[in-house]
C-alpha cells in the first residue's frame, strides 16, 4: 500500500490506523499547495485529481480517496482488530454516523474555512465562535463517562484525535471542554498515536 499525506492533515488517521494494526505501508509527502509529491516533484493531481488528501494506492492498484472511506478500507485489511465493527451491523452504522460528522460538522464545517487562506476573517470568526462550540459540546456530552466514541478504540477515534490536533493553531483552547481535552490528552499517549503525531510534527 502507499499512503498520500501532508503532515498533521486528515490524513494522519490513516497512519494512526496501519500504526495501531501493524500493516506496512509506503508514505509519500504531498505539497497540498502547489499539488506536487515532496519527495520528486511530479504531479499529485495524476494520482488524485481532487488534489486533496488523502489517497491510498492498495496492493491491487486501485487508488482510493476521501478519508472515511480509506479508514473503513484499512481497517477491513485486518478485522481481527474490530476498529471498524463488521458489516452490516448496527456497530457499522454507528461508525458511519461519527465518520460522516467529524468529515463534515467538523473537518468541512469548521477547520476547512479556519486554515483555508483565501477564506476572509468574518468566516474564520463564524466557524471558530458559533459553528465549532456547538460541536465541541455535542462531543463533550458523548464522552462524558466513556473511553472511545463507539464500544473500544476505532477509526473513528483516530480521525477525532487529528481534528483535535487542529485546535490549537486555530487559537481554539480545548480547556473549554475539559472532557475532550482529558480526551484528547489521553489518547495521544496511545503508542500508534504518539508515533503517528511525532513523525508528521517532524515533517512540518
Amino acid at each position: 500500500m502507499q499512503l498520500y499525506f501532508a503532515p498533521l492533515s486528515c490524513s494522519m488517521a490513516t497512519r494512526i490506523t496501519l500504526y495501531e494494526l501493524g500493516l506496512e505501508a509506503e508514505f509519500h509527502q504531498v505539497g497540498l499547495m502547489n499539488k506536487q509529491l515532496v519527495a520528486d516533484g511530479s504531479d499529485y493531481l495524476a494520482i488524485n485529481p481532487k488534489g486533496q488528501v488523502p489517497a491510498l494506492r492498495t496492493d491491487d492498484g486501485d487508488i482510493l480517496t476521501e478519508g472515511p472511506a480509506i479508514l473503513q478500507y484499512v481497517a477491513d485489511l485486518d478485522p481481527d482488530h474490530r476498529m471498524a465493527p463488521a458489516a452490516g451491523t448496527i456497530g457499522r452504522a454507528k461508525l458511519h454516523q461519527w465518520l460522516n460528522y467529524i468529515a463534515t460538522e467538523i473537518h468541512k464545517a469548521v477547520f476547512y474555512f479556519m486554515f483555508n487562506p483565501a477564506s476572509p476573517p468574518e468566516a474564520k470568526a463564524f466557524a471558530r465562535d458559533k459553528l465549532l462550540p456547538a460541536r465541541y459540546d455535542f462531543l463533550s456530552r458523548h464522552m462524558e463517562g466513556r473511553d472511545y466514541l463507539l464500544d473500544q478504540f476505532s477509526v473513528a477515534d483516530a480521525y477525532l484525535a487529528t481534528s483535535l490536533n487542529w485546535a490549537a493553531p486555530a487559537g481554539v483552547d480545548l480547556a473549554q471542554w475539559p472532557v475532550l481535552k482529558a480526551w484528547h490528552e489521553r489518547i495521544l499517549t496511545r503508542p500508534a498515536v504518539a508515533r503517528a503525531f511525532a513523525e508528521e510534527l517532524a515533517l512540518r
